[in-house]
């Protein structure tokens, strides 16, 4: 299967903005919820946001991102996005999107994910 790959990371300051890019070269893109998490070194991965399949009516943050990041999909360009705003120097970590396992259902546990991209850096500076 083609993995994901994700781009669109960087370095920026604090309050600032970045978004985020996941290009899945896949037939099936559209039938299937995607994810973003993140991971910070000595941490665990962490549950970012997610959407669901089709037109991406359903959307679902982590309680540390809610209100500031925004997920939306493109099925035409078989691309996610992960719009980050009011960026805090705890929001640092590498990340990653995926697809769900599961069609009908929007997940947010990493082990309901199958396709994980290579991840994509994020530093927010003080």
């Amino acid at each position: 299967q083609v993995r994901p790959v994700e781009s669109g990371g960087g370095l920026v300051q604090a309050g600032g903005s970045l978004r985020l890019s996941c290009t899945a070269s896949l037939r099936t893109f559209s039938s299937y919820p995607m994810g973003w998490f993140r991971q910070a070194p000595g941490k665990e991965r962490e549950f970012v946001a997610a959407i669901s399949r089709s037109g991406g009516e359903r959307t679902t943050y982590g309680d540390s991102v809610r209100g500031r990041f925004t997920i939306s999909r493109d099925n035409a360009k078989n691309t996610i996005y992960l719009q980050m705003n009011t960026l805090k120097p705890e929001d640092t970590a590498l990340y990653y999107c995926a697809r769900s396992r599961l069609q009908t259902v929007v997940p947010t546990r990493p082990t309901q994910y199958d396709l994980w991209g290579q991840g994509t850096q994020v530093t927010v500076s003080s």
